[in-house]
């Protein structure tokens, strides 16, 4: 089983980047699906997810508005949609799929221990 993170760049602020998050070995559409971000020295902080199956999503307040996660079935991949980035965006961007359920769906932001596996990460640098 494997989540490989990709779409990771450099952009000015106000730009824009699409991270993917490909499965392999399981059908990422059957399960809850996050994207989480981490500076050195900082905790990690959910961004967006899916809590299940289902389609509802959930964002981080700070990234209302500006990213969208979305889910390709056929392609068996997780988008993160990242429109007018700010230089505070910058970070090592992991997504990160759960086998379980989450007691709240809103969990799915906040819980980053309960998810069984991580992709590599995909680092976004956003300069001013």
């Amino acid at each position: 089983l494997q989540l490989q993170a990709s779409g990771g760049g450099s952009v000015q602020a106000g730009g824009s980047l699409r991270l993917s998050c490909t499965a392999r070995g399981f059908n990422s559409a059957n399960h809850g699906i996050g994207w989480f971000r981490q500076v050195p020295g900082k905790e990690r902080e959910g961004v967006a997810c899916f809590s299940s199956s289902r389609d509802t999503t959930y964002y981080a307040d700070f990234v209302k508005g500006r990213f969208t996660i979305s889910r390709d079935r056929l392609k068996n991949t997780v988008y993160l949609q990242m429109d007018n980035l700010r230089p505070e965006d910058a970070a090592v961007y992991y997504c990160a799929t759960e086998f379980g359920d989450f007691t709240r769906p809103t969990m799915c932001l906040t819980a980053w221990s309960m998810y069984d596996y991580w992709g590599q990460g995909t680092l976004v640098t956003v300069s001013s």
